[in-house]
């Protein structure tokens, strides 16, 4: 059973802040506000992989109510829901991400946060897809207020061996 699902987040930018993309600290003058460490490029991977699966989203799952997820890095919680799909028996096969932010040009970041994400998603550099555009100036991600991501993940149903060699 091969399974899709899509993920949107957007965060605003906030000066005294650490901007968290990908997992991977990028050298900024802001940082993008939240509960958690704000990376919106997981969030957007986390709610793909949460469609996928046919449940609900990163925030009733971690509300920002809860102060045990206060200020956590957002590589914690995309274990934690790749966890929760390898304990229903799926797996990983693909995530694709596109970033929309003005600046930082985020191309010369891809290949620390490949390194940094696609362990957590148990997939090699192939399995996972980032991109970066602009918004030509235009909204909030134009007036360079906030970074936006969409995601779209691939997962699907492992096969689990029968214990038992006499059900076979």
């Amino acid at each position: 059973m091969i399974k899709i699902g899509i993920g949107y987040d957007l965060h605003r930018l906030e000066p005294g802040r650490t901007l968290f993309l990908g997992g991977v600290e990028i050298p900024h003058p802001r940082g993008l506000a939240g509960h958690s460490d704000g990376d919106c490029l997981i969030h957007a991977v986390i709610d793909a992989l949460l469609g996928a699966e046919g449940e609900t989203d990163i925030g009733r799952l971690f509300p920002d109510t809860d102060p045990a997820t206060e200020g956590v890095r957002s590589t914690m919680l995309l274990g934690e829901v790749v966890n929760r799909l390898r304990r229903k028996g799926f797996r990983v096969v693909h995530v694709d991400v596109v970033v929309v932010a003005e600046h930082p040009k985020l191309g010369p970041h891809f290949s620390r946060m490949k390194e940094e994400l696609a362990p957590l998603l148990g997939v090699d550099g192939a399995g996972l897809g980032l991109k970066a555009k602009t918004n030509e100036g235009v909204g909030l991600v134009g007036r360079e207020e906030a970074v936006a991501c969409w995601a779209v993940a691939l997962i699907e149903k492992t096969r689990r061996r029968n214990p038992d060699p006499a059900k076979t």
